[in-house]
């Protein structure tokens, strides 16, 4: 066991790796911890239970995920930029995954919730606030559009929870055919959901 220090962090790391590669519920604590390279004990002195530690997995991936949105969605740039930026972004994370495993990892959010939708517990509840955040943050950007002399968007609220679901689905599609390519077509649905001409910043996979 390394420095009892990191054996904590050590835990998450690891369980982030394997939530990424299989399903929650296949994976046990013995499997974690031998992942993180610490005793079953060590586990549960930092982590009460398998259902905290994934709790702390997915609010560590999104406050990544969150800092990356908002440094994108909040920039100085057209609107239809920064959804390009943001897109790429998340094409590029699928593609390390492809590059580094031999496999696209898709969401964390959308795999851990395409198994609990069905239980009423604190993991289910805390992807619905993540997914209602992300919602959040993509109205904020289309209430911007009119800034740059274009027209307003009508129903942003709904348009933003249509790009954020596009979003999740092609990442699952990514996912399921082993391509990343498949969110190459993100760019270009989303102006014609929000109304917006396709010009300016190219499509994702032309880069």
């Amino acid at each position: 066991m390394g420095r009892k220090s990191d054996a904590g962090e050590r835990i998450l790391d690891a369980a982030a790796k394997l939530f990424a590669q299989r399903s929650y519920a296949s994976i046990g604590v013995a499997e974690i911890s031998a992942e993180a390279g610490v005793p079953k004990g060590s586990f549960y002195y930092f982590y009460p239970s398998k259902q905290i530690l994934a709790l702390a997995v997915v609010n560590r991936h999104w406050e990544r995920q969150r800092a990356e949105w908002l440094r994108i969605l909040t920039a100085p740039d057209p609107l239809p930029d920064r959804l390009h930026a943001l897109f790429v972004s998340t094409r590029d994370v699928q593609l390390q995954a492809l590059n580094g495993t031999g496999a696209v990892a898709g969401c964390l959010f959308g795999n851990l919730a395409l198994e609990v939708s069905a239980q009423d517990d604190p993991v289910r509840a805390r992807l619905q606030q993540i997914f209602d955040e992300q919602i959040d943050i993509v109205e904020a950007a289309i209430r911007t559009v009119d800034d740059g002399g274009e027209a307003p968007v009508t129903a942003p609220r709904e348009a933003a929870k249509a790009i954020v679901a596009q979003i999740e689905g092609m990442v699952l599609f990514a996912k399921l055919f082993n391509d990343p390519g498949q969110l190459d077509q993100l760019w270009q649905n989303s102006m014609r959901l929000l109304g917006l001409p396709v010009r300016g910043a190219v499509p994702a996979g032309s880069e």
